[in-house]
């Protein structure tokens, strides 16, 4: 007999599934209760019936990752976790303490399919999706080793969010349910590189989430060098979609944008950047690019970003500079995975 995946089990259907075994309604919310507060075995559920406890071991299994490797900025207090899944594979979260509250980057996918040439998190591809749980998790766990009451979500981690569609619609409705983790959609991000027909069908659900468009650059010619995803997805096409995102669901786009020496950061790229978006309600978000050890790019000159603001606000382009948390500790998602003994099982 197979078994399935409770925690990644909305309540309706963990409810269907308790019942199917002939347990009453508010046995499911018992077990519920037990799993969103960390449990990692149906043993440690202890107002619930031994026997009941013994067929549900037989039916479910009960994700619940180890921490492979765990660093603490000495600068600002940044935690970055690299998680052991059940099968083996790593992936890595953030916790970053903001004066707002504590907020959690996490990941969506062990690998990437992307291939975007400055981000360490697609290197070596993307190896498969997270279960809802496996995202859950990240958020859970951090939160209980911590000790930091986690208030705003990123989805900014390894993988493309979008590219895992289904398992990350239903970890955003559980993470939003007053009896699991219970955060608010407004506090959450989602950032997609432009999956633009994704970006349509996530519009459609009206979840209010902020939606963070990963465009770092503002022409085809450049976005292509180092997004492959362009030839599928154009500038043009990406911002079209990020236009019905905002119609849709009124609310507002972030564009991220990592400043690249001499590739995208070019008075050229800023004011074509700033005709795209000119009349648009959205924000831009300036990335100092993190290094990367098997990329040749290199961060932006502190001149050239000055004069990349300028011409952005000067066209009255809403525009800030992401503050560049755990510099100490590599706290840019990928590369702590990337420095680990395997990324394969074991």
């Amino acid at each position: 007999m197979n078994k399935r995946d409770i925690k990644s089990l909305l309540p309706q259907e963990l409810a269907a599934a308790m019942g199917e075994m002939g347990e009453p309604a508010y046995r499911s919310r018992q077990v519920f209760k037990w799993l969103w507060s960390g449990v990692r075995s149906f043993e440690e559920m202890t107002d619930l019936p031994k026997a009941l406890r013994s067929r549900l071991d037989g039916a479910f299994y009960i994700t619940a990752p180890q921490i492979a490797r765990k660093l603490v900025s000495a600068l600002d207090g940044t935690t970055k976790y690299l998680w052991r899944l059940a099968d083996g594979y790593l992936v890595e979260s953030v916790v970053m303490r903001y004066e707002h509250g504590n907020t959690v980057c996490v990941s969506s996918q062990v690998g990437c399919a992307m291939g975007c040439a400055f981000c360490a998190s697609t290197i070596g591809g993307k190896v498969r999706d997270l279960a809802a749980s496996e995202i859950l998790d990240q958020v859970m766990f951090s939160q209980l080793d911590s000790g930091l009451k986690i208030s705003n979500i990123v989805m900014m981690g390894i993988g493309e969010p979008l590219d895992n569609f289904d398992n990350v619609v239903k970890f955003l409705k559980m993470v939003n349910l007053p009896e699991c983790l219970n955060i608010g959609m407004r506090h959450i991000s989602l950032s997609t590189c432009g999956l633009t027909e994704k970006v349509d069908k996530l519009a459609c659900l009206d979840l209010q989430l902020t939606l963070s468009v990963s465009l770092h650059a503002p022409d085809d010619e450049t976005r292509s060098k180092i997004m492959p995803v362009n030839r599928a997805y154009g500038v043009d096409v990406v911002l079209d979609a990020s236009r019905r995102y905002f119609e849709r669901t009124g609310r507002r786009v972030s564009f991220e944008y990592a400043m690249i020496d001499g590739v995208n950061d070019t008075e050229r790229h800023a004011r074509l950047l700033a005709e795209k978006l000119a009349g648009e309600n959205c924000h831009v978000n300036l990335i100092p690019l993190n290094h990367v050890e098997e990329s040749p790019l290199s961060p932006s000159t502190p001149a050239n970003q000055k004069k990349f603001i300028g011409i952005l606000r000067a066209a009255g382009i809403n525009v800030t500079v992401r503050r560049k948390l755990g510099p100490d500790i590599n706290a840019s998602c990928g590369q702590l995975r990337r420095q680990a003994e395997s990324v394969s099982p074991g």
